[in-house]
């Protein structure tokens, strides 16, 4: 049952309202002086660069310059030209040879007791074995520069006619060397093993590994056979 209201309406009285301004002063004039704004905003700035911190430009490090090392200048000198490395592999194997045929001349004659060494003669003799060997291996030894060794033979045998030459070289030099060591007098044997045991040597190391057994094998044959020793 709803309740009787105490007047009508026709008895209200209608007002205008006040629009006067207000008499004290407002939050937003309030919060204004004591700078409740200005530090809302101090906070949101704080706030803004904690969750977003200011990037950090990265500056391009440059790499210091590698200093050229020794290795690297010798891989930008240029390489040999064929005809030096022709000339510096008959020197390094001719002074080899002629060092050795030195050696040899040495002991051969401390083999046979020689009152004394005449070593103007053995220099004399390793300078001759210096000269013929450095024209041998300059001719025979085998390099890019001087592949060819028979003109007018077909490249594709001219590696094995330079092991034919090598191989009869080896085991007629090797023979010899056996021969005259077992039935020779010693001044023959002084004057003749050394040129000749240089020249076995050489031979020998020029050939191929088979090729070398096999002349090697040949010598040893000779010597059995003949009844030789070695002295």
């Amino acid at each position: 049952m709803g309740r009787k209201r105490a007047e009508s309406p026709s008895n209200l009285k209608f007002q205008q309202p006040d629009r006067s301004g207000p008499k004290e002063k407002t939050l937003l004039e309030l919060a204004e002086e004591r700078g409740l704004f200005e530090q809302a905003r101090k906070k949101q700035e704080e706030n803004d660069k904690a969750k977003n911190p200011p990037k950090i430009k990265k500056m391009p490090i440059k790499k210091p310059e590698k200093t050229k090392s020794k290795k690297d200048d010798d891989d930008d000198d240029e390489p040999l030209s064929p005809g030096a490395e022709r000339f510096l592999d008959t020197t390094l194997y001719t002074v080899s040879l002629a060092m050795l045929h030195f050696t040899l001349d040495v002991f051969v004659q401390n083999q046979y007791s020689a009152d004394r060494i005449v070593w103007p003669k053995v220099w004399t003799r390793a300078i001759q074995a210096l000269l013929v060997f450095g024209f041998l291996v300059y001719t025979l030894h085998a390099h890019s520069s001087n592949p060819t060794i028979l003109p007018g033979l077909p490249a594709r045998y001219q590696n094995h006619l330079r092991q034919v030459i090598f191989f009869v070289m080896s085991v007629c030099s090797g023979c010899y060397l056996i021969h005259i060591t077992n039935t020779y007098g010693y001044l023959a044997v002084m004057k003749q093993a050394p040129p000749v045991g240089c020249l076995w040597v050489w031979s020998v190391i020029e050939l191929q590994l088979p090729w070398a057994v096999l002349s090697l094998a040949v010598a040893g044959t000779y010597l059995k056979v003949k009844g030789y020793d070695i002295k």
